[in-house]
């Protein structure tokens, strides 16, 4: 997949995430919210009003911190695929 099929598949992912109205798990929204932020290259802090939530967001982006902007983009995109995938 080229860099520009890349991009192009991960925004349709992000698009089908932010056109679903039916709410999401919660571990699966901290693992998007990591891989979205270092796909897009956003290194602001949390800012979730919730200290707990802010804890959260740090840790899972703690996680991935030594993955490349191109491996995020393709893991959010299996995370999304996976999700509609399989649920219910």
């Amino acid at each position: 997949m080229t860099s520009e099929e890349l991009e192009i598949t991960f925004n349709e992912a992000v698009d089908r995430i932010n056109n679903h109205t039916e709410p999401f798990p919660a571990d699966f929204l901290l693992r998007l919210y990591a891989y979205y932020k270092k796909a897009t290259n956003n290194y602001e802090r949390p800012s979730s009003r919730t200290p707990i939530i802010n804890a959260f967001k740090t840790n899972a982006l703690f996680q991935i911190k030594n993955i490349s902007t191109d491996e995020a983009k393709k893991t959010y995109i299996e995370l999304v695929n996976n999700y509609f995938l399989y649920r219910k």
